[in-house]
């Protein structure tokens, strides 16, 4: 047995680390953990709802009876092709219903949060492999099924159901590395606390105990606690005069690696707000699809109306201008849309012309600053109000666009001749979708903003 004093130097050693790392997990470890945890079931929800949507899996007819009192992984055993509809939805409804309990019943704290709950809560976390999410054997039965439908669902669903998709998937990447790594942190610490207590509860007498007596001594100083053998052992082999000092060398540095990594660097700030702007550039570029696919529906819409009977002074002026070779009038509509901020009609002329002539620079300027861009790579060493910048003049140039062309949709309903009304191609879908990613870009705008002011 090692020196009692070494033993007891490294156990006051120890209880000072525990306690500062209890401090850090309880002020900043664990309510993020929560809010991971939310934001991964939000984004595993939405995905859950659409597969039902679409009649990829089917309602579990037990799903909302499930009575849940504590975290369990649902089963993972892989099963027959034949029966992948039926394990499937009851499995992602058991999933959905374990992630709905640990965020809105489960109380996260250190008392409560022992190694077998961390141990249930990475395999929920890891349940399905959402890093490597492909449809393949290696990547485990739950892996594999589950992207097989997403994939199929998105050759079903529109541009703004597909979006979802997407930010589902990705928001579901990040917040399982952010929790996987929370997890390891709590797990390093709980062994270490659990080690300490065995120490002060069991072995009190500094380790003189044998391995088989242990578990009995455990039964009766810790009841209702549960018993790791390999934990006791290396607390046992810790003690030892041959290889304990390393052992107990590797405690103290694991700890000491972990607080480390939980302080806040210098550079961390501003590479989590520069993030967030790139975040909201990606968000704001990738509408670019939407209105791709809106261009040619203008044009039709536009045909329809210059269908429609012409005046004898409109033919007259327009006989004379190819006379002269003079290009073509622009194309203006006297619109009346209702001003929501101001709560009354407007009346205004919209040069269509001009508007669908520069329609195209701007698709081709929102692809640019989107994720698959070729500015996208130069973002990350772009200053950050430059970034800004681009961010703002990108929301303010799209808003006037989105309300433009929802303008526009209402106008070419009404305007159309009757007989002509039913060939009028709505946008809405593809509103939305703008919308959707104004919403997320301003989302992260504001946030960046919030942040900067709360580290000054």
């Amino acid at each position: 047995m090692a020196d009692t004093n070494e033993l007891l130097d490294y156990r006051n050693k120890l209880k000072e680390l525990l306690d500062l790392k209890r401090e850090m997990l309880e002020k900043t470890e664990l309510p993020q953990l929560r809010e991971e945890f939310r934001a991964f079931h939000n984004s595993f929800n939405s995905l859950y709802k659409l597969l039902l949507k679409r009649g990829l899996i089917d309602m579990d007819p037990y799903k909302a009876e499930a009575r849940i009192s504590k975290i369990e992984v649902p089963d993972a055993s892989s099963f027959p092709d034949t029966e992948k509809a039926d394990q499937l939805s009851i499995r992602l409804a058991q999933f959905d219903n374990q992630l709905d309990f640990l965020v809105n019943f489960y109380q996260f704290n250190l008392d409560q949060l022992t190694l077998d709950q961390i141990q249930q809560m990475l395999g929920l976390v890891q349940y399905i492999d959402w890093v490597h999410f492909i449809p393949d054997i290696k990547a485990g039965c739950m892996t594999m099924f589950t992207a097989e439908i997403v994939n199929q669902s998105r050759g079903m669903v529109d541009q703004f159901s597909l979006s979802i998709i997407t930010e589902a998937l990705s928001c579901l990447q990040k917040s399982s590395a952010t929790i996987l790594r929370i997890l390891n942190h709590l797990s390093d610490y709980s062994r270490e606390a659990w080690k300490e207590d065995l120490r002060e509860q069991v072995l009190s007498d500094m380790f003189r105990q044998e391995s088989s007596l242990v578990k009995k001594l455990f039964a009766v100083n810790m009841p209702g606690r549960p018993f790791f053998q390999n934990l006791a052992d290396e607390v046992l082999r810790e003690a030892d005069s041959i290889g304990g000092e390393a052992l107990r060398t590797q405690a103290l540095k694991r700890l000491e690696q972990a607080m480390a990594e939980d302080q806040p660097k210098d550079h961390t700030p501003k590479v989590v707000f520069k993030t967030l702007l790139i975040e909201g550039l990606h968000a704001i570029g990738g509408v670019y699809f939407s209105l791709t696919e809106i261009a040619p529906k203008l044009d039709e819409n536009a045909a329809i109306l210059e269908e429609r009977k012409k005046s004898f002074w409109e033919r007259v002026r327009e006989f004379f201008r190819r006379l002269l070779n003079k290009p073509p009038e622009p194309v203006v509509y006297e619109v009346e849309y209702m001003d929501a901020n101001r709560g009354i009609k407007v009346q205004e002329k919209i040069n269509f012309t001009e508007f669908r002539s520069g329609f195209e620079s701007r698709i081709a300027s929102l692809q640019n600053v989107s994720s698959s861009g070729a500015a996208a790579a130069r973002f990350a060493d772009a200053e950050e109000d430059v970034l800004v910048g681009i961010l703002e003049r990108n929301i303010q140039e799209v808003q006037s666009i989105h309300k433009i062309l929802s303008i526009l949709d209402e106008y070419f309903k009404a305007a159309a001749p009757k007989e002509s009304r039913s060939k009028v191609r709505g946008i809405k879908p593809e509103l939305a979708v703008v919308k959707n990613g104004l919403v997320r870009a301003n989302q992260r705008r504001y946030e960046y903003s919030s942040r900067t002011e709360e580290a000054e």
